[in-house]
């Protein structure tokens, strides 16, 4: 079997981290939680619950997953894929297996759990979200001739191929940055439908207008810069 690592970027969500943590299967070798900051019991929810708990003081999405990243690089021995998941319980964890069989089964590169809407639970993605996700996909599909159709934060990649694509993002930015060196790379991908449903607690971005405006402008900026490049 190969060896999986989880990385979970978590800021406030000690009413749903040990949920994810118990649902993920036990074929993961190890849960790793990035503490972002939080001011409630994430951090010992989430060691309780058997996760290994890191903390980054930086607030920021891209940092936490950067935190989990540098943690993972010091381990003797390395994963052969990397999953990232929200804290926030709105991903299925058990869903985890589907998401990493076409690595594991047909060599691809690089998975996206695609929030579809049948699978979606009724609010569970704002209308930001929803508008912002068709915005960027689309651009991706003009400038780069992508099949992407969802920037869903539930993604696995083999851990050397993240290596190489050289993650920078601190915050909004990181998923749909991952995606875009994904295609510059000509890494193989596939999205697989997953369900979502509403989050436990009030989401950081989409749940304010201030955080769906400045991942919105994030996003866009990554897309744009890479169309020059």
């Amino acid at each position: 079997m190969p060896i999986l690592k989880v990385i979970i970027p978590a800021y406030n969500e000690a009413d749903s981290i040990a949920k994810v943590i118990h649902d993920i299967p036990k074929t993961v070798n190890e849960i790793i939680v990035v503490n972002n900051n939080s001011t409630d019991a994430t951090e010992v929810n989430a060691k309780q619950a058997g996760a290994t708990v890191l903390t980054e003081s930086r607030k920021g999405y891209g940092y936490a997953c950067l935190k989990g990243m540098a943690y993972v690089s010091k381990q003797e021995i390395k994963p052969d894929i990397v999953v990232f998941l929200d804290g926030d319980y709105s991903d299925y964890p058990e869903e985890l297996t589907k998401i990493v069989q076409p690595i594991i089964e047909d060599n691809i590169d690089f998975v996206i759990g695609a929030r579809v809407k049948r699978l979606r639970e009724p609010g569970s993605m704002t209308q930001p979200q929803i508008f912002g996700n068709g915005l960027a996909t689309f651009l991706m599909r003009i400038m780069f001739g992508s099949n992407f159709t969802d920037l869903g934060p539930f993604r696995a990649i083999k851990y050397q191929k993240l290596l190489a694509l050289k993650m920078e993002d601190k915050t909004y930015g990181w998923t749909v940055e991952m995606q875009l060196k994904a295609l510059k790379q000509k890494l193989s991908y596939i999205e697989i439908p997953v369900s979502y449903r509403n989050r436990i607690g009030v989401s950081k971005v989409s749940g304010t207008l201030n955080g769906a405006i400045m991942a919105g402008i994030k996003i866009l900026g990554w897309i744009f810069k890479y169309s020059f490049k």
